[in-house]
């Protein structure tokens, strides 16, 4: 079974009018949300570019994993790798203690905009940048995501968040990140990180499946040749390498139900929460 063709048509545009088509489709629901909405931390639909699903619901539902399988406090220093447009950071501003900081990044600027008028100036631990970096879902220029150095000082954090950002990126791209969150990460931190993995379970059921990764690049496997970072999976052998070289150890593995799985999951994506162990 091959891609869906919604998925072909979408991954087809330029990255500019990904989100141009996005914010003008559900442009006149964002109308009458302006108008008649309740005071809520949420932004409009158009210039949500990161997951599906009800945004607040899924980013209370992260909060709840973070805290179980992270082990979160409310006083802890938190980074969040590619923090779109919020979606972890809301549910966020509930839990952490005023004095705990927050720290997230992105490449997308309509996103950290949004994050900077509508969450910082109520909670002013948490801070957001926006950083050039190119990835060609969402922006054909800047940095080279292989060579980026993260803009914050030797651990600094005590948690890290990577939520579909390394479904993302090829393998290099992982590398210097999981380096650069090793780098920043306390003695001892916690990374929690969202994946596409590949094993014989996952092959076997994502055969009949539209979502599904046919193409092999350095390393790793992408959904469409053309747009690498659309969707990438990695064998599981590749990852744990990864993991290990960079400097961490695997504290939970828990599989998700985007290749037809249903047994033992957890969420849509496989999820793996790392220690920093040296």
């Amino acid at each position: 079974m091959k891609m869906s063709l919604p998925r072909r048509l979408y991954y087809s545009l330029s990255p500019k009018l990904r989100l141009y088509v996005r914010r003008m489709y559900y442009l006149p629901g964002d109308v009458l949300h302006k108008l008649f909405r309740r005071k809520s931390i949420v932004p409009p639909k158009g210039l949500i570019f990161t997951g599906s699903g009800d945004y607040l619901a899924v980013g209370n539902k992260f909060l709840e994993y973070f805290i179980q399988y992270a082990g979160l406090m409310p006083h802890h220093r938190v980074l969040d790798v590619g923090c779109g447009i919020g979606r972890m950071a809301v549910p966020l501003t509930g839990y952490l203690h005023p004095e705990a900081q927050y720290g997230g990044f992105d490449i997308v600027r309509q996103g950290i905009r949004w994050c900077q008028k509508n969450i910082t100036v109520a909670y002013p631990n948490f801070h957001f940048k926006y950083v050039d970096v190119t990835n060609d879902l969402y922006r054909l220029s800047g940095r080279d995501a292989r060579q980026f150095s993260f803009p914050y000082t030797n651990s600094e954090y005590d948690v890290a968040l990577v939520i579909s950002v390394f479904t993302h990126m090829v393998h290099k791209e992982v590398e210097n990140y999981l380096v650069e969150i090793h780098r920043t990460l306390h003695q001892h931190g916690v990374l929690f990180a969202t994946f596409f993995i590949l094993n014989d379970i996952s092959r076997s059921k994502m055969k009949e499946r539209s979502f599904r990764f046919d193409y092999a690049d350095e390393n790793c496997y992408l959904m469409d040749p053309e747009v690498k970072s659309a969707n990438v999976a990695y064998d599981e052998s590749i990852i744990e390498d990864l993991i290990y070289r960079t400097g961490f150890t695997i504290r939970h593995r828990l599989y998700g139900t985007w290749s037809g799985r249903s047994e033992s999951t957890l969420d849509f994506q496989d999820i793996l929460v790392l220690e920093k162990l040296r």
